[in-house]
């Protein structure tokens, strides 16, 4: 076993501390690796304070880990010590599903095994996150960083990424298409970008005329301040896509007036009811799509690595002391981050 120290909550009301737990050896298919940078997303919070109700005590937040490959498993094919490599969001899943053999092990119908506050399905031991010095992880659950990405700034696209990447991939969205992306935080930044790179002309949608330049600093061609009921009535019809990656309970409905017919209104922000009620005439009177996507699976996840690598793209972030990390989700919940905090794990061995 290796012996790991990390910051970890031990209560939905006490703050991340310093914890020394055990890691597992490696399997036969595992990868050991030192962690370098670890995104902090703020799903981390939610869980942390157990404000989805899931959480299990102690939890070591943190699933955007890049690092080090320190050791390998004897079977381990894809990766050698030495290998700058990264972990998203799981670590695990049954394999064998319908879900599973097509590459969508975050859909994996007998649940996957996330990177933290999930129980290991060989051991039963709750997972650990990426708060920590190292990480255990089955190689088919690591995937490369190409050496043309900072990997810093690589960490968020383990989740920030993939998140906004797969649904736009998905849907098939393609150059000349319209493009809305609701909300411009360490998703929607990402979701611009993302959007640009594959040709669509990108609108962002945003409460505060403040950020359209930031906005087009990003890559937007357009801003469209929601609050302002004139421009939300000029652009009906307009959209081919919406990219709504807002955290929380908002209106649909005007946003959904925005798209044209067959236009498709993607969620990857909330997962709360939505509230106020959907107007579903919305949907039926210009046969429009209101979904859902959830991250992406492992081929994928590599994938959008590589994208990024190609077309020279990065999450924008802010390097942290991890003493700090109580300060960073007060700042987060603030808003007062552009757009990821990224932790600096030599941090956390000073």
């Amino acid at each position: 076993m290796y012996t790991a120290i990390g910051y970890a909550a031990q209560s939905a009301t006490t703050p991340l501390a310093p914890m020394t737990f055990n890691r597992r050896s490696p399997r036969p298919d595992d990868v050991a690796i030192e962690i370098l940078y670890c995104g902090v997303c703020h799903s981390d919070i939610h869980q942390a304070r157990n404000e989805w109700g899931i959480a299990v005590y102690p939890l070591m937040p943190g699933h955007e880990i890049v690092g080090k490959v320190t050791e390998v498993g004897a079977n381990v094919t894809r990766h050698k010590v030495g290998d700058l490599v990264g972990v998203g969001c799981m670590v695990d899943s049954c394999r064998h599903c319908e879900a599973c053999a097509a590459d969508l092990e975050q859909y994996c119908l007998e649940g996957p095994t996330l990177t933290y506050a999930t129980p290991d399905r060989i051991d039963g031991t709750n997972t650990m996150g990426g708060y920590s010095s190292s990480i255990v992880v089955s190689e088919h659950f690591v995937v490369r960083i190409p050496e043309k990405l900072n990997p810093a700034a690589a960490a968020p696209i383990l989740c920030a990424g993939i998140t906004t990447y797969s649904p736009l991939k998905h849907y098939g969205v393609k150059a000349g298409d319209k493009v809305g992306v609701l909300g411009m935080g360490g998703l929607g930044h990402m979701g611009i970008k993302f959007a640009k790179a594959m040709g669509a002309e990108v609108t962002l949608f945003t409460r505060s005329a403040s950020k359209a330049e930031e906005a087009r600093r990003q890559g937007a061609d357009h801003v469209i301040v929601s609050t302002d009921a004139e421009q939300m009535k000029a652009a009906a019809g307009h959209f081919d896509f919406l990219l709504d990656t807002i955290p929380v309970q908002h209106d649909l409905n005007p946003y959904l007036e925005t798209l044209r017919f067959d236009g498709v209104h993607i969620l990857v922000g909330l997962i709360e009811p939505v509230d106020p009620a959907l107007h579903a005439a919305n949907l039926v009177m210009k046969r429009r799509v209101l979904a859902g996507s959830l991250i992406g699976g492992i081929a994928e996840t590599q994938e959008v690595l590589d994208f990024c690598a190609e077309h020279d793209i990065s999450c924008d972030i802010e390097m942290l002391d991890i003493k700090h990390i109580n300060e960073a989700y007060s700042r987060m919940i603030a808003g007062d981050v552009k757009y990821r905090f990224v932790i600096d794990m030599a941090t956390l061995k000073a």
